[in-house]
């Protein structure tokens, strides 16, 4: 059950600073964030079949086919829930016509302002770090149950298939699964399944969603481990340590000494840094090393320019890569703790130390190891 009472005070914070006098989510995430219900039917829409809207109240507009089964199975009781014919109208045409002006909305709605949603939903509150810990176990469980069962000559794309079955029955979606065997992981960064065989080893990477929360991790699994395999992983870990080190260092205020907020492309100098100092220099430029997390896969993402702010309580996902190697786990940066969310205590671990940056600790973090088999 989301807070509604934590929510609306962001909201009416939000209408009074803009001058509106309703905003309304129709993105899944966005409907997720303020109602903790699904809009979803079509995977591939842009938007859901319903809109969440406040207004000084929170209600519900969507058609007459989807209307009961909303308020039956998807809603608190206390969000009213309104209904226009089926044929009539879109759903934009139908928020239009029946919120107050003028309003936002995070999807196309004639005449309305659009509204960015990210900033809304940060930082998490008390329930949504609750919820954040269950999924993060439970997509732990999930992915690690199938890598302990894998075989070299495991097709990558059965090998998602199980992943996916495996999470679903948890109640948990699965909009990214990764699968690299030896071959594709070294070649690749983003190794979606192919009929490929794993090999001497597999990189295995998901994002899981459940109730608009996202959590995002890798495993390694290694049959006949590359020499290579442990200088890479141990180098891509240290980078993942000292992102989180400067995370903690930047939500506090304390990463650059400057008057302002610290923001992401501080963090992204400190993870910058790291790759130079443990060999891998031009290792940043090949992916993404990830960022906020929660109400998306990736709230925002560290770039040299981003100005984002870094704030806690919030989930960080961090996840660098040297060539054929990956650290990732979702973890929650808050003022009193940094735990990994994505953990179920099965899995190895081993004890990895930050670079030393300027402005961030540098004691030893247990990050996720890889297996070997």
């Amino acid at each position: 059950m989301v807070d509604l009472a934590a929510r609306t005070e962001r909201l009416d914070a939000y209408l009074d600073e803009r001058g509106l006098e309703a905003v309304w989510f129709g993105k899944p995430n966005g409907f997720a964030w303020l109602t903790g219900g699904d809009n979803v039917v079509d995977a591939d829409a842009d938007f859901g079949v319903a809109a969440a809207g406040y207004d000084g109240d929170l209600r519900v507009i969507t058609n007459s086919i989807e209307a009961g089964r909303l308020a039956d199975e998807e809603l608190p009781e206390a969000v009213a829930v309104e209904s226009f014919p089926w044929h009539a109208h879109s759903l934009a045409a139908a928020v239009a016509e029946r919120s107050p002006a003028p309003a936002a909305a995070d999807f196309d709605v004639p005449g309305f302002d659009r509204v960015d949603g990210s900033r809304l939903r940060q930082p998490l509150t008390d329930d949504d770090v609750e919820r954040y810990r269950e999924l993060g176990r439970e997509a732990a469980a999930a992915l690690e149950t199938v890598c302990r069962n894998l075989e070299p000559e495991d097709p990558e794309y059965e090998v998602a298939a199980g992943i996916d079955i495996s999470l679903a029955s948890r109640d948990v979606d699965t909009p990214v699964v990764l699968v690299g065997g030896a071959e594709r992981a070294q070649r690749y960064r983003h190794y979606t399944p192919s009929d490929a065989t794993l090999g001497d080893y597999a990189l295995v990477s998901i994002t899981a969603e459940r109730a608009g929360l996202y959590a995002s991790l890798t495993r390694t699994v290694a049959f006949d481990a590359p020499d290579w395999l442990e200088k890479r992983h141990r180098a891509a870990a240290r980078v993942e340590a000292t992102a989180l080190a400067a995370t903690e260092a930047a939500a506090a205020g304390t990463l650059t000494g400057s008057e302002g907020p610290d923001t992401a492309a501080d963090v992204f100098d400190a993870i910058r840094s790291a790759y130079d100092a443990v060999g891998f220099a031009e290792e940043w430029r090949k992916h993404h090393q990830g960022g906020a997390a929660g109400f998306a896969g990736r709230e925002w993402v560290a770039t040299p320019e981003s100005d984002e702010p870094v704030r806690w309580p919030m989930g960080y996902a961090w996840n660098p890569t040297v060539q054929g190697a990956k650290s990732e786990d979702t973890h929650l940066v808050a003022p009193d703790l940094t735990e990994t969310l994505t953990k179920t205590g099965q899995w190895p671990t081993h004890e990895v130390t930050p670079v030393d940056v300027d402005g961030i600790a540098t004691e030893p973090r247990e990050l996720t190891a890889p297996v070997i088999r």
